[in-house]
């Protein structure tokens, strides 16, 4: 008759139930740290071209009032209100950037990556500043529309045909704002993407 080894091993009885009983891995996501950190370069970037050509914008023509009289008049920045708090804004948004920037590099260099709750505090205060710089470019879009094309209803004349460099500053500030805009909502969706990622893999 064929003898079975019922050999009894304790070991192997005890690394049994440690197997089946093994939590699934943690979820360690590197919460997209290149894009992450070229994004928010690129906001630095676009939001601090813009200011530079927002506030280097003043231009001086000598506007005719009478045959032979004519007086110099300047076109600053500072005269708007809208562009003021454009300019405010996007300063706001650069130094925003540079801290963003670093936080997130160093996140990424931390062994578990970004943290879920880190990536919530981006969302959220990504979400807040995207709403300030998109309402400072459409306030200041509004003011160098009426600029350009004037409005008959209110009788405010167009002024970019007499400071054309002037509005063609104003115009490329504009312009990089709105991108600045475009790179904030897209680190919003970064963020959101990623945390979506951590929460349902856990």
């Amino acid at each position: 008759m064929a003898s079975y080894d019922t050999t009894f091993s304790p070991a192997a009885a005890a690394e049994e139930p440690l197997k089946r009983s093994a939590p699934p891995p943690e979820y360690k996501g590197d919460c997209s740290p290149v894009v992450d950190v070229a994004l928010r370069v690129l906001l630095f970037l676009t939001a601090l071209v813009s200011i530079i050509v927002m506030v280097t914008s003043n231009q001086t023509k000598l506007i005719p009032l009478a045959p032979g009289l004519a007086i110099r008049l300047p076109a600053k920045f500072e005269h708007s209100p809208a562009f003021i708090y454009f300019v405010v804004a996007l300063s706001v948004a650069c130094l925003y950037s540079i801290i963003t920037a670093v936080l997130s590099l160093l996140s990424a260099m931390k062994p578990s990556g970004c943290s879920a709750k880190m990536q919530f505090h981006f969302v959220m205060f990504d979400a807040l500043l995207l709403g300030i710089v998109a309402a400072a470019t459409g306030a200041a879009g509004g003011v160098a529309y009426i600029g350009f094309k004037g409005n008959s209803h209110t009788g405010w004349s167009k002024i970019c045909n007499t400071y054309d460099s002037f509005c063609f500053h104003v115009a490329a500030s504009i312009l990089l704002s709105l991108i600045s805009s475009i790179t904030l909502l897209l680190l919003v969706w970064l963020s959101i993407y990623v945390l979506y990622k951590k929460t349902t893999r856990r």
